[in-house]
C-alpha cells in the first residue's frame, strides 16, 4: 500500500516536471521563431480581432457590473464610520490594479484560450499541421507566434476598457442608487490614483495575455487522442490558464504594488 502511494507521488512529480519542461521548450521555440523569422502580420491582425474585438462585449459587461457591485459593498462598510468619500478610490484602484486585468484575463481565457486550443487541436488530429510541415512551412511562425503576440497586444486594451467601465459602473451606483455627490467620487479618484497604477494594471494584462494564449496554443499544438483529445485539451487550456493567471497575479501584485 505504501509502495503504491509513493509510486503515485513519484509518477505525478515526473509528469508535472515533464509538462513544465515541454511547455518551456514550446515557449522558447516560439520566442526563437519570433526573432528569427518574419512575422505573419495578416495572421496577427486576424488573431487580434478574434481575441480582442470578439471579446469586447463580455469584457465591458464584466467590468461594469464588477465596479457596480464593488461600489455597493464598499458603501456598506464605509457608511459605518462616515467614509463614503473613499468609495471612489477603492473602486478605481480595485478595478485598475486587480479586477480589470484579472477578470479580463479569465473571461478571455474561457473564450479565446479555449478557441485557440480547439482550433489547433483540430488541425493536429486532422494532420493539417503535419501537412504544413511537409510544405516546409514553419508552423510556429504560421500558427503559434501570431496568436501569442495578439494576446499580449490586445489584453491591455481590453483591460483598459474593463477598468473604465468598472469605474463608470461604480459612479452610476454612487450617484443614482446611493444618491451621493458625484464630485466626491471623482475627487477621491484624482487624489489617490496614480499613473503607475494604470501602467501596472496594463503590465498585468499583457502577462495574462501571454499566459492564456501560450497555454491554449501549447495544449492545442500537442493534442493527441482524436476528437476526445481535442475536448480534453480545450478544457485543460481553460483550467490551467485560469489557475496560472490567479497565481501569477499574486506575484505581479507583490512586484508592482508591494510594500515600498
Amino acid at each position: 500500500m505504501a509502495l503504491r502511494f509513493f509510486n503515485y507521488i513519484g509518477s505525478s512529480v515526473i509528469r508535472l516536471f515533464s509538462l513544465i519542461g515541454s511547455f518551456t521548450i514550446f515557449v522558447l521555440n516560439s520566442i526563437k521563431t519570433l526573432f528569427s523569422t518574419k512575422l505573419k502580420f495578416h495572421k496577427f491582425i486576424v488573431q487580434s480581432e478574434r481575441i480582442g474585438v470578439n471579446s469586447f462585449f463580455i469584457t465591458i459587461i464584466t467590468g461594469g457590473f464588477a465596479g457596480a457591485v464593488l461600489a455597493i459593498q464598499s458603501f456598506k462598510g464605509f457608511q459605518k464610520f462616515g467614509g463614503e468619500e473613499f468609495i471612489g478610490p477603492v473602486v478605481a484602484l480595485s478595478m485598475i490594479r486587480e479586477l480589470g486585468p484579472v477578470l479580463t484575463g479569465l473571461m478571455v481565457s474561457g473564450r479565446s484560450g479555449s478557441a485557440i486550443a480547439a482550433e489547433l487541436g483540430a488541425m493536429r488530429i486532422s494532420e493539417q499541421i503535419d501537412a504544413l510541415k511537409t510544405l516546409c512551412i514553419d508552423t510556429y511562425q504560421y500558427l503559434v507566434v501570431p496568436r501569442i503576440l495578439a494576446g499580449i497586444f490586445v489584453l491591455p486594451f481590453l483591460s483598459l476598457f474593463s477598468m473604465i467601465c468598472g469605474i463608470y459602473g461604480g459612479y452610476l451606483i454612487f450617484t443614482h442608487i446611493l444618491g451621493l455627490n458625484p464630485d466626491t467620487y471623482t475627487s477621491g479618484i484624482k487624489e489617490f490614483v496614480e499613473m503607475w497604477d494604470v501602467i501596472g494594471g496594463l503590465i498585468k494584462a499583457a502577462v495574462f495575455g501571454f499566459i492564456l494564449t501560450a497555454i491554449g496554443a501549447y495544449k492545442g499544438y500537442r493534442t493527441d487522442g482524436g476528437a476526445m483529445g481535442v475536448g480534453i485539451a480545450t478544457t485543460q487550456s481553460v483550467v490551467i490558464g485560469s489557475i496560472l493567471i490567479i497565481i501569477s497575479n499574486y506575484f505581479l501584485a507583490v512586484i508592482l504594488f508591494g510594500p515600498g
